[in-house]
């Protein structure tokens, strides 16, 4: 999902969305959504939240993380 998609929703939860990436910002809409943080955590590409809306996106930024 692009950024200023990601910013439209993070700013209709309440969120500010300066100075933020990604993963930052995913992991605050997560939260304030009720849900886990844990966008980019599957790492060995094992998910068991099958409607996350961030799911595809997080395969591919946990292979990118720093491990």
């Amino acid at each position: 999902m692009k950024m200023p998609v990601i910013r439209d929703k993070a700013r209709e939860l309440g969120i500010k969305t300066a100075r933020l990436r990604k993963t930052e910002l995913i992991h605050r809409i997560q939260l304030s959504e009720g849900n886990f943080s844990c966008f980019a955590s599957a790492v060995a590409g094992d998910c068991d939240q099958w409607q996350c809306l961030w799911r595809d996106d997080c395969f591919v930024a946990a292979k990118k993380a720093p491990g």
